[in-house]
């Protein structure tokens, strides 16, 4: 079976607005004597591009990144230069190139909680058949650091980098679930809600049912928000204080689950790999 498609317009394209309360790194303009705008304006050009627009033209990479065709071009320029972008024949234009890959990687060799977690979510795979994943939040979407396929059919394809709106799926509401209720709340009113399916829930107040919910029985669920026929329950991963870091994500299909089955026979082991993941025995106290 083919892998099925993310959904369209991801909340990436948007992620350098949203970091910085509503403007681009290019438009910070005297709002910050420290803020190197050049640097910004090199970030943006990298942002431009995503899993649905692999190549684009200066033109579209202008557009994207909110900046002049001459500055586009003068930062394009210089990364293809770097080794972090490349020319592209067929369609002609620019992408990325192998050694952007570089830029991440420092961040996931030697990560404390992927480290901590990565031997319990493949036992968690293992153990139920289904797709694992490990995800951190980045507002306004959880990202991807890990991901442990299901061998089975239906594969949704996730790769490690994969953002996904925290609105909407499981892995975002656990990690709310975690912390207090009106902090989760702000944050709900503050994402884009927008409906990826049929089934995704946009109401704020529907959503922190579920979390609500989550708060009291340690997993969250998703009914097909994201992708159809994905059923999804996570459960947060705590830091030394106590405060949410990550949620570790199960993921089973419609052919294979109610949602109800799935919540009731995996969701104690998916607790349980949390807890590991957070460097909690099964008492509940640090390891």
């Amino acid at each position: 079976m083919p892998a099925i498609k993310s959904p369209s317009k991801p909340a990436a394209e948007t992620r350098v607005r949203a970091r910085r309360g509503g403007s681009s790194g290019a438009d910070m303009t005297g709002a910050d004597p420290l803020f190197n705008q050049s640097v910004a304006k090199a970030f943006a050009v990298l942002g431009a591009f995503s899993a649905e627009h692999r190549v684009r033209s200066l033109a579209e990479i202008a557009e994207a990144a909110g900046m002049t065709s001459g500055s586009a071009q003068r930062c394009v320029h210089t990364l293809v230069e770097l080794g972090y972008l490349k020319r592209t024949q067929r369609p002609a234009g620019w992408a990325l190139a192998v050694r952007a890959l570089g830029i991440g990687y420092p961040y996931l060799a030697g990560h404390a909680v992927l480290e901590q977690a990565t031997t319990h979510l493949a036992d968690l795979s293992h153990a139920t058949g289904e797709s694992v994943s490990l995800s951190e939040p980045d507002h306004p979407d959880m990202v991807y650091i890990a991901r442990f396929p299901s061998h089975k059919r239906f594969f949704i394809h996730m790769p490690v980098g994969q953002r996904l709106p925290i609105y909407c799926t499981a892995s975002g509401r656990a990690f709310l679930s975690a912390l207090p209720r009106e902090e989760a709340q702000d944050l709900l009113e503050r994402c884009d809600r927008r409906k990826l399916t049929p089934h995704t829930q946009c109401d704020v107040r529907r959503i922190l049912a579920i979390v609500d919910e989550a708060r009291e029985t340690g997993v969250a669920w998703a009914n097909q928000e994201c992708y159809l026929g994905d059923l999804t329950i996570a459960a947060p991963v705590l830091g030394p204080a106590g405060r949410p870091v990550a949620a570790v994500n199960l993921a089973g299909p419609t052919s294979r689950w109610a949602l109800a089955d799935l919540r009731r026979q995996l969701a104690p082991m998916l607790i349980q790999t949390a807890q590991a993941a957070s460097g909690r025995n099964r008492a509940g106290r640090r390891a």
